[in-house]
């Protein structure tokens, strides 16, 4: 049963802007590790970097919990399976709430705009 939906659309050129202002305090406090080597291993960094950004946008408004039913940026990653499909890890109390539930995000992206769209079913 799909207990939430959440979608995030994020403009590449106001991502670039932040990253540019505020480096690397912006990124450490938003992504991974694992999710800024990701980004850095490719040639469009920054859009990767805000496809993430989307996606972990749209699992907030998914889930529902709002910043004060725990959220923290870093405990959603935005990883890659061996085809390249997209996919959810989650962390921290986010994990302990929503480990009884599937997570399901599609990205896509034009030259200036990236979009997320997650689900959340109750398994």
């Amino acid at each position: 049963m799909i207990s939430g939906i959440g979608i995030d659309v994020v403009e590449i050129h106001r991502m670039k802007k932040i990253i540019n202002e505020w480096g690397n305090t912006f990124l450490e406090k938003i992504f991974t590790e694992n999710e800024l080597s990701y980004a850095q291993s490719k040639k469009e960094y920054v859009q990767h970097l805000a496809a993430r950004f989307a996606a972990k946008e749209a699992v907030a408004k998914a889930i529902s919990t709002g910043w004060s039913g725990g959220f923290r940026w870093k405990d959603v990653e935005v990883t890659n399976d061996e085809s390249g499909k997209p996919t959810i890890i989650l962390s921290g109390k986010i994990s302990e709430t929503f480990n009884k539930h599937n997570i399901f995000i599609s990205l896509s992206h034009s030259e200036n705009v990236v979009v997320a769209f997650a689900v959340v079913e109750a398994k």
